[in-house]
């Protein structure tokens, strides 16, 4: 196949040919990292006042679930301690199918068989004004219980979710959280102008992107600083502040694009395939803040792509609205206004408006 470079739509990024990107589209306000930004802002305060979710838990697990890893743990200790949850399941817009990451689908399954049968909820949409927490996501079943939870229930799995496990504009995923990651949780850090490197990427040695010719061929390029796992905390730092783009592999290791946002170094997301399934996508403006390209073109073509945009002015405009963005990558113990899990849960909230489903005898 010819190498290409073309422009990918907004929500969804087609990764076709070898490589591409993606150009502004036409929004009023080029200033805001929002899709909507004149409805974000009062729907999200509007949510703060009166979003409220019931919790529907197996016997004896409500105070004993376990999830795989800390995103999720972190989501759910501060939905459990948050004024969004409500005791009353007739006040609730949504309801949580809350079980932990060791369920089998057998368990999965008679928990919404029992959910159905002891509450009227379930049965007036099928499930549809339900969400449930799954980091690997739920497969596809022949168990009516399991397909109404999968195909009509909102999924919030961690980014990026395996492949066939999301499904576009229903479900959700969780910014991930780097428990090890050596830079301190401020919303934003200064960032040095007066780039040095054109593009840095940070090796993690023991995996399959590591050894890759693309990596590989950028090595050799003074333009480009592969870095290590390994590496200090101020050698990370000064790094992504004086790079201009940080390289990730989807679907290897994602976690630092936080890092990248918050330090103005414009993620470089490096796929062959969509990309359906990044963290807030209907609500940031993600053609405007990354840029997504596949391995085909090898080196050579990946620093044209992205010296192009440099030269072309979308450079600076893609870094200022990434750092606007930053805030809301970022976890905190206690949560705070516009982090991750208030905007997790706007997602939610912006979804509570469901199809009521005939009910089926």
């Amino acid at each position: 196949m010819a190498k290409s470079s073309f422009y990918f739509p907004i929500l969804v990024f087609f990764i076709l040919g070898n490589f591409g990107f993606v150009l502004p589209t036409a929004i009023a306000d080029l200033t805001s990292p929002y899709l909507s930004p004149n409805t974000i802002f009062p729907e999200y305060q509007k949510m703060l006042h009166t979003f409220r979710i019931f919790i529907c838990s197996p016997q004896n697990t409500k105070n004993s679930i376990s999830y795989n890893t800390p995103a999720e743990s972190l989501f759910h200790a501060s939905l459990v301690n948050s004024p969004f949850v409500t005791l009353y399941p007739e006040k609730a817009h949504l309801f949580f199918v809350l079980f932990p990451s060791d369920f089998s689908a057998r368990s999965i399954s008679r928990f919404v068989r029992d959910l159905r049968f002891e509450l009227p909820y379930w049965n007036r949409t099928l499930g549809a004004d339900h969400f449930y927490m799954s980091c690997a996501g739920l497969s596809y079943e022949s168990d009516r219980n399991l397909v109404e939870l999968k195909k009509n229930s909102v999924q919030i799995s961690c980014f990026p979710t395996p492949h066939g496990k999301f499904i576009p504009h229903k479900d959700i995923t969780l910014p991930p959280l780097d428990l090890n990651s050596p830079l301190p949780s401020l919303p934003q850090s200064p960032v040095n102008k007066t780039a040095t490197f054109l593009g840095y990427f940070r090796s993690y040695g023991d995996r399959e992107e590591s050894q890759s010719s693309l990596v590989n061929e950028l090595s050799g390029d003074p333009d480009f600083v592969i870095g290590s796992n390994a590496s200090d905390r101020l050698t990370h730092m000064a790094r992504l502040a004086s790079s201009k783009f940080c390289l990730f592999f989807y679907a290897v290791d994602v976690s630092g694009i936080e890092d990248a946002l918050r330090f103005g170094c414009v993620p470089v997301v490096i796929t062959d395939g969509p990309i359906q399934d990044l963290p807030f996508l209907d609500v940031l403006r993600w053609s405007e803040m990354a840029v997504f390209v596949g391995t085909g073109g090898g080196g050579k073509e990946l620093k044209h792509v992205l010296e192009r945009t440099c030269k072309d002015g979308s450079y600076e405009r893609m870094r200022g609205l990434g750092m606007k963005a930053s805030q809301h990558w970022v976890w905190n113990e206690s949560p705070q206004p516009y982090d991750a899990f208030h905007m997790v849960l706007y997602q939610l909230w912006s979804r509570r408006h469901v199809i009521r489903y005939a009910r089926r005898e």
